[in-house]
């Protein structure tokens, strides 16, 4: 009996991640194909607009271009309407009739699987195979839903997977910084630059203002925006009192952050793809490192000048003699108004009338704050503060 597997997903774009997963089912369940099936419109998660359907399977084809066993389908994309599990496999059942189906899915899926069309179907056409990477709570999340689906008559294979893939989201981020060939199969970042798709087609140096905002959220995770939009605001009214360029700081509100939504592994990427050599303390701390790669991105992707470059860089540690704009983005990234913890009014009033003692008080609460966590402190903190206890 001939083992086909499925591998559904928007595939937009498909990375390394996906045939590294698809390579190591076929391989773990014996599968004789494997069908790479674009889904055409998710019934599950809003579709990326960056990308046509024509486009996600051209690149599919080039991605499992020498796949001997993986054979991508245009199946849901030519089916008007949502693209639902259920009918597919009936479809490939009608095509297959003597053939065993195996349905890969990840976690996710996996776990809300309930809530697909016609779930009990599902389970009588095909083999459920769940992709899992032994995190101590994804396990046991997939345990206990393998236990109530096999309760239902389910059929359910746990595939290890060794992977640790990049989401589609970050990787369209990291498209945009330049710097996602190393999650793509070969051909593909060259037809995502020549058709311009995720936004490759734009020019994004020197944007105007309204812009530069609408660029950046794209760029961002939603719960971050309204932090990045106080940030942007008191930075400006900051310049207003201290005499500082409005436009710079405005920009360098609005950009200090613009990395911030991707891990420290892909942080560890930028800095590796953009040459940037790291000492001891940042490649152990790779949380810390957006403000370094977001300067970058500012630089080298926006085009801004050295002033906002260098305020976006050290916004996170401070540094010894301070520019004026370093110091105001510093203080107003952590006094912005949606800001709220202890102190945080005292040191927002501040900023407002005395910027050193205000930046001083973020960084003894900074310094207080890692030393509590038992973590590592930037050199560049312990510096910024001697220099302002010495000079403030």
């Amino acid at each position: 009996m001939e083992r086909i597997g499925i591998y559904g997903g928007t595939y937009s774009p498909p990375h390394i991640g996906h045939l590294k997963a698809a390579e190591y089912a076929i391989e773990a369940l014996g599968l004789d194909r494997l069908l790479l099936i674009p889904t055409g419109v998710s019934p599950h998660k809003a579709m990326s607009a960056g990308a046509t359907s024509a486009d996600r399977l051209e690149m599919l084809r080039l991605s499992a271009a020498g796949m001997e066993k993986a054979q991508v389908s245009d199946l849901e994309i030519r089916r008007q309407g949502s693209s639902y599990t259920v009918d597919t496999l009936r479809t490939i059942r009608e095509e297959n009739p003597g053939a065993e189906l195996v349905l890969l899915m990840g976690t996710d899926m996996f776990v809300s699987f309930l809530s697909w069309r016609e779930p009990e179907a599902i389970m009588a056409l095909a083999t459920l195979a769940v992709f899992c990477r032994g995190e101590r709570g994804e396990r046991e999340r997939i345990e206990a839903q393998k236990e109530n689906l096999e309760a239902m008559g389910a059929k359910i294979r746990l595939v290890e997977n060794p992977v640790n893939a990049i989401s589609s989201t970050d990787l369209r981020r990291m498209l945009v910084f330049g710097c996602a060939d190393p999650f793509l199969m070969p051909g593909v970042g060259d037809y995502i630059r020549e058709k311009g798709l995720y936004g490759l087609d734009r020019e994004r140096k020197n944007l105007p203002m309204e812009e530069l905002e609408e660029a950046v959220i794209a760029l961002m995770n939603p719960n971050r925006v309204a932090h990045v939009l106080g940030c942007r605001d008191t930075a400006v009214e900051l310049a207003r009192v201290y005499g500082e360029n409005e436009v710079d700081a405005a920009r360098a509100g609005l950009l200090h952050d613009i990395t911030k939504a991707i891990d420290g592994p892909l942080q560890l990427t930028l800095c590796d793809e953009y040459g940037i050599v790291l000492d001891t303390f940042s490649r152990s701390f790779p949380k810390t490192l957006h403000a370094l790669t977001g300067s970058l991105v500012a630089q080298r992707i926006f085009g801004e000048n050295e002033n906002v470059v260098s305020a976006i860089c050290h916004h996170t540690t401070g540094r010894a003699n301070m520019t004026l704009l370093e110091k105001i983005i510093y203080i107003a990234d952590y006094v912005e108004p949606n800001r709220d913890f202890p102190g945080v009014e005292e040191m927002r009033a501040m900023a407002y009338t005395d910027l050193d003692r205000a930046v001083l008080m973020g960084l003894e609460s900074a310094v207080a704050h890692v030393r509590r966590q038992g973590q590592g402190l930037a050199p560049a903190t312990l510096e910024a503060l001697e220099f302002l206890q010495n000079h403030a």
